[in-house]
């Protein structure tokens, strides 16, 4: 009875990275959002993601609700 929901929920995360990869592909680059820390200095660069983090753990929170939340 659980394999449809993983079935799903499979297929949610193939479509989302269809969206990323072509974003990706069209952008050139991921994009670096206001409040990710990037430093950059004579030969080092430091890149956090954190809103972007922040932003893939509220989309997969609700996908996970959506898929595998009480009924």
């Amino acid at each position: 009875m659980i394999m449809p929901q993983i079935g799903r929920f499979l297929i949610a995360i193939g479509l989302l990275l269809i969206i990323l990869g072509a974003l990706v592909v069209v952008l050139g680059h991921l994009p670096r959002l206001p409040g990710d820390i990037y430093v950059q200095r004579k030969g080092f660069v430091f890149y956090v993601p954190l809103v972007g983090c922040l932003l893939l753990s509220i989309v997969l929170t609700i996908l996970l609700n959506l898929f595998f939340g009480r009924r």
